[in-house]
């Protein structure tokens, strides 16, 4: 199954929103039981050393989380989130990311989000969340 935007209510998202002047502009798509993106990080986006700042890599993986709850219609937020960072990642450099549900149970959804470098195939960062449902969406959630 692949998705587009289930909804329009984020179009300035940092991470996600295209109308976002100064976003990252990150298209995600659903995939199975999985959500997808990727994006090149660029010079705007470096920490130091030409090394993409942490923080905008955090960003990208709590998208590709919230976007596997966003592209399934629901609505919640992130309630925690622990990220480990096992590689830098060189600005200029294409990043896949991946999301998938670990488990759900009432209204809390545990996700993990991986950040691979696509020339070397190498582990960026991975992150496990807590996601709160406030809404799950006209289907539910599977």
């Amino acid at each position: 199954m692949t998705s587009e935007r289930a909804r329009g209510d984020a179009n300035n998202c940092f991470v996600c929103g295209p109308e976002n002047p100064v976003g990252l502009k990150i298209a995600f798509r659903l995939e199975g039981d999985a959500c997808y993106g990727e994006f090149t990080p660029g010079d705007n986006h470096v920490g130091f050393d030409g090394v993409t700042h942490g923080g905008i890599i955090f960003s990208a993986l709590d998208d590709v989380m919230a976007n596997w709850l966003f592209l399934r219609g629901a609505r919640g937020y992130t309630a925690k989130c622990e990220v480990r960072y096992r590689d830098m990642l060189p600005t200029g450099t294409l990043v896949k990311l991946e999301s998938r549900a670990l488990k759900k149970k009432a209204k809390v959804v545990v996700l993990e989000g991986k950040a691979l470098r696509a020339d070397t195939g190498a582990l960026v960062a991975e992150c496990q969340a807590s996601f709160m449902v406030t809404d799950p969406g006209p289907q539910g959630l599977e």
